[in-house]
């Protein structure tokens, strides 16, 4: 009895993905995972390209600010954004720390903790936190890429002027690392469709049209990116509602206007976002034990 109590009253599980601007010094990636305890490492996605690392992680509430603290105070260690020259929008020397709901029960817990966190990283470590998505305290404020846009220089600027406010620490960016955007939400998927040619200008019109701004599909960020080092062009995603665009559509949609090389996730997806995918389409690195979302959990629950 005592047992099943304890089963009942157990904290939820959350998870969270932190994207670092930095995806070429394995030294310090593997500095950063060495610093995520008390949380669950569950996986590293790394591209050179993008100059950017995706770090997926899972502890359970209490825990996991704590860690997402630590994080970020590597990523100020550790980082400098003064030497990042990837193709990928950023601001920050640790990025975007969203802690993930896995269902609507513990959508406060995700609130509570992505708080909780991004208090401690604007008052210990003197980095300024815009919360973005659903905590967002301004309209302007709800996308990422409002936040964004320019990147860091550009975030000074407007931080200078009065244009941006911080929800948490300074008014003005970190010297080296300078800001975290912070936000709850339920799972997305980071999904990146390569092309065979390399015409960025090809991707960009593709990446138009799936946008949800553009009149394409629905919950679908896209960008357009060059890959110098794979030597393509990229038509980089995020899905926001997996259920009602699974990852297949996406590719549908690419590959009716240009040859696809591959594609690949980054970080995790829920299973249901991979019914259905085409299998002549190479999905790189692809292990559903690693990046399917219920199955990776599994060494956690």
């Amino acid at each position: 009895m005592v047992a099943i109590l304890l089963l009942m009253t157990e904290a939820p599980l959350l998870t969270a993905v932190l994207n670092f601007s930095e995806g070429r010094d394995a030294a310090v990636l593997e500095a950063i995972e060495r610093r995520l305890a008390p949380a669950h490492f569950l996986d590293l996605h790394a591209d050179p390209d993008h100059d950017r690392s995706v770090f997926t992680l899972a502890a359970r509430q209490g825990d996991l600010a704590s860690a997402l603290l630590e994080a970020a105070r590597a990523a100020v260690e550790l980082i400098d954004l003064r030497d990042h020259d990837g193709v990928h929008p950023h601001v920050g020397a640790l990025d975007v720390m969203p802690v993930v709901y896995l269902d609507e029960a513990s959508r406060g817990a995700a609130c509570a903790e992505a708080l909780t966190a991004a208090a401690l990283v604007g008052e210990e470590l003197e980095l300024p936190v815009f919360l973005y998505g659903e905590l967002a305290t301004r309209p302007e404020h709800t996308e990422r890429a409002s936040i964004r846009r320019g990147g860091p220089l550009e975030l000074r600027r407007r931080m200078d002027a009065g244009e941006l406010v911080p929800d948490f620490g300074p008014s003005r960016p970190h010297p080296t690392a300078g800001a975290v955007l912070a936000a709850a939400r339920p799972p997305l998927v980071a999904f990146n469709v390569d092309l065979v040619s390399d015409d960025v200008d090809l991707a960009r019109e593709i990446a138009a049209g799936l946008r949800e701004s553009g009149g394409g599909l629905p919950g679908v960020r896209a960008i357009g990116l060059s890959l110098a080092d794979r030597g393509r062009a990229q038509v980089s995603t995020n899905v926001h509602d997996h259920r009602a665009v699974p990852l297949r559509e996406v590719v549908e949609h690419v590959r009716a206007r240009a040859e696809v090389a591959e594609a690949e996730l980054v970080g995790l997806a829920p299973r249901a976002a991979l019914e259905g995918f085409p299998a002549d389409v190479p999905l790189r690195g692809f292990s559903p034990e690693r990046h399917v979302l219920e199955e990776a959990l599994q060494a956690v629950v």
